[in-house]
């Protein structure tokens, strides 16, 4: 396998006559990907050194089952995105048996929003199934670190500087105090004092996010999703999730449901964050309880300057405003870095985001405190 066509043309003898079983049928399945030749061959078929799924969804179908056979979730999971990507398998996916072939990750639920309308009626239930999945598996992995390291920042912040003395809680203030001890008197000097919370019934804060749905976005799309729904199950914020490309849509009234939110979302098509942030801007009513993450590649369509502007305006305004190139697992992303340091030169930093480290974004810029920006 390691060897591959070269080996049959040496002095090794061909691949049948060293390999055998299992790892003859797992040499023919990456090979069937990896190879190269006529896009005709077989992966289960006779031994020839030629890669390529060909037309048949049949001969596909069973590949799919063949990589689950040999290889662990995480190697399928990379091996079936190189095949929707090399050999353009993404229509073939618009079929029910396909989509209870494959393996479901956040690449493929990206691939399937993108397929949008043309996903035929009889696939939209299937594919409903396939993302209901991969966005339970994510909400099971961050919802509760997530609530878990909001309530501990909303419960700081809205605890009071200066109290009026019916509104002091003693407890934390004798706590806080305790260095101020005077033993010759037994008592604590409250040199500072501590107020209750404000009444977590009420509306504390308020996030806004502002999501890019254009291609390169899918895995930060399916992200904010379900970091949009665990925020608007919080009682302590109220949330609102907008997405764009040349359109903005606000889909708040679905956030109930991620899997809906995603549905709501069309892949693909230009961007402009200007008229994004337009829309954003208009529905803050409390700039200085407010947060905006703007979810961005920055690639900008509109007009550059006037969004620079927009966040001026919202910075001065006392909004905090948090710019994410990415919110996912895959790595670095492209992104234009000269709106990257414009956006800094504004104090408004733009870096990428991995799911496990949004809580601790959200939590610092809920308590307007400096953002844990990775490698900074």
């Amino acid at each position: 396998m390691v060897l591959g066509g070269e080996a049959e043309a040496g002095g090794g003898g061909s691949a049948g006559s060293v390999l055998g079983g299992v790892d003859l049928a797992m040499d023919r399945t990456l090979e069937a990907l990896y190879g190269t030749g006529s896009p005709t061959a077989s992966p289960t078929g006779p031994a020839r050194r030629e890669g390529g799924l060909g037309e048949s969804a049949p001969r596909i179908a069973r590949w799919l089952g063949d990589i689950r056979t040999y290889f662990p979730v995480s190697v399928v999971q990379v091996m079936q995105r190189d095949a929707i990507d090399r050999l353009g398998l993404a229509t073939l996916l618009l079929e029910p048996e396909m989509l209870e072939a494959v393996e479901a990750d956040v690449h493929l639920v990206g691939v399937l929003l993108s397929l949008g309308k043309a996903m035929p009626g009889s696939t939209k239930e299937t594919a409903r199934a396939v993302v209901r999945k991969v966005v339970e598996d994510l909400e099971r992995r961050l919802a509760q670190r997530t609530r878990a390291t909001l309530d501990g920042a909303l419960d700081r912040s809205a605890r009071v500087a200066r109290p009026r003395h019916h509104d002091i809680d003693w407890n934390r203030t004798i706590r806080v105090n305790l260095k101020n001890y005077l033993p010759e008197h037994r008592t604590v000097v409250p040199e500072r004092l501590v107020g209750h919370g404000r009444s977590a019934r009420s509306v504390r804060k308020e996030v806004v996010l502002c999501v890019d749905q254009s291609g390169s976005m899918a895995a930060s799309v399916v992200h904010a999703s379900v970091f949009g729904a665990v925020l608007a199950s919080m009682r302590s914020l109220d949330t609102r999730l907008v997405v764009f490309d040349t359109a903005v849509v606000d889909l708040t009234d679905q956030l109930s449901d991620p899997v809906d939110v995603l549905f709501g979302t069309q892949l693909g098509g230009g961007t402009d964050i200007n008229r994004a942030l337009a829309y954003c801007q208009s529905r803050i009513t409390r700039p200085t309880e407010t947060v905006v993450v703007l979810i961005s590649d920055l690639y900008e369509g509109g007009i550059r300057d006037e969004m620079l502007k927009r966040v001026a305006a919202m910075k001065a305004s006392g909004v905090e405003f948090v710019a994410l190139l990415a919110l996912s697992d895959e790595g670095a992303p492209a992104y234009d870095r000269e709106h990257a340091a414009a956006l800094a030169a504004l104090g408004a930093p733009a870096f990428a985001c991995t799911p496990d480290l949004f809580p601790e974004v959200m939590a610092a810029a809920l308590e307007k405190r400096p953002l844990p920006i990775p490698g900074a």
